[in-house]
């Protein structure tokens, strides 16, 4: 046998121990789909583990575990952490980019791999009580370790090559220092000063084609991202709106990011003011969701703007 077979058997073994230490109760056969291996050689795992000194309990046929009290690393968690754990890991599978799902899956089998037996029980009883409801775009990322590699670069304070494909499909290719990357409105984006550019720009992550670490350092300290970021370079339009307060409970958490610059108690309802750069097509189609709750003061052009949308909704709706 070759030295690759012994390093994926090695990796193997110490995968089927993290699922001992993960579950209950732990089935060859599971094990055998989830190694794409045979069940004979999952037998022979368990069989190595046992003469490597690991005490575990049960048969062929009916499923493997841990014997009670056995824990390694011999850390422990309370109830409360486990219930936080169980928490993170549904909004990290919502919302979480894929070429970190692999990486962050592995670490949550080690962290229960842990967990006392009867914590361990807690996670499995709860983990299908917990879901997250959240929009996603479908994936659609050329590159698998994408994030990673960009973390890697930000980490050693090396340049980046990348090939970017803009809103209108024109492809580049630039040079960039990375700074971060951060997450709105079910995308990722990474902030980078553009070295052709001279300028800090953000760039859509699944609209990267191709990304290369170079060996050019850079020396600049660029602090933290929330300082360079940007929505858009378009200028901003000031737009007011007359709002019924019953309906700003649903506004909450959106009104910020459309540019809400103020809001004020009239007895007519609530003035929002709002300074932004989507006057032509994110506004709008916001606005539309809350129409008829609102009044536009200004601009007066945005009331037209309103008209023809509605006239395309009910054109569409007609449509045979």
């Amino acid at each position: 046998m070759n030295e690759d077979h012994y390093i994926k058997k090695i990796d193997r073994v110490t995968s089927i121990l993290t699922q001992l230490q993960t579950k209950s109760i732990v089935r060859a056969q599971d094990l055998a789909e989830k190694f794409d291996v045979s069940i004979r050689t999952i037998y022979r795992d368990i069989k190595t583990l046992e003469n490597a000194g690991i005490p575990i309990f049960g048969e062929a046929g009916s499923g493997y575990s841990l014997v009670d009290g056995y824990k390694l690393p011999p850390v422990m968690f309370t109830k409360e952490e486990v219930l936080s754990f169980i928490t993170a890991e549904k909004l990290m599978q919502k919302f979480s980019h894929e070429s970190l799902d692999s990486h962050y899956n592995s670490a949550m089998e080690k962290v229960k791999a842990v967990i006392r037996s009867s914590e361990k029980n807690l996670v499995q009883n709860l983990e299908n009580q917990i879901d997250i409801y959240s929009y996603r775009p479908e994936k659609s990322d050329a590159i698998k370790n994408i994030i990673p590699t960009i973390l890697e670069s930000i980490a050693e304070k090396n340049q980046l090559k990348i090939h970017y494909q803009n809103v209108k499909d024109e492809a580049s290719e630039r040079v960039i220092e990375a700074v971060g990357i951060f997450y709105e409105v079910n995308y990722w984006y990474m902030m980078a000063f553009c070295t052709m550019r001279k300028d800090f720009r953000q760039f859509r992550i699944d609209r990267i084609l191709k990304i290369e670490k170079t060996q050019t350092p850079f020396l600049q300290e660029y602090g933290n991202i929330g300082d360079y970021r940007k929505k858009s370079e378009g200028k901003k339009v000031k737009v007011e709106l007359l709002v019924e307060k019953k309906i700003m409970p649903l506004l909450v958490n959106s009104k910020k990011y459309y540019g809400l610059i103020s809001e004020e108690e009239t007895k007519n309802g609530m003035l929002l003011t709002f300074e932004t750069e989507w006057i032509k097509e994110g506004f709008p189609r916001w606005l539309i969701t809350f129409l008829d709750f609102a009044k536009i003061i200004e601009p007066e052009y945005l009331k037209d703007t309103m008209n023809d949308l509605m006239n395309k909704i009910s054109d569409n709706l007609n449509k045979k």
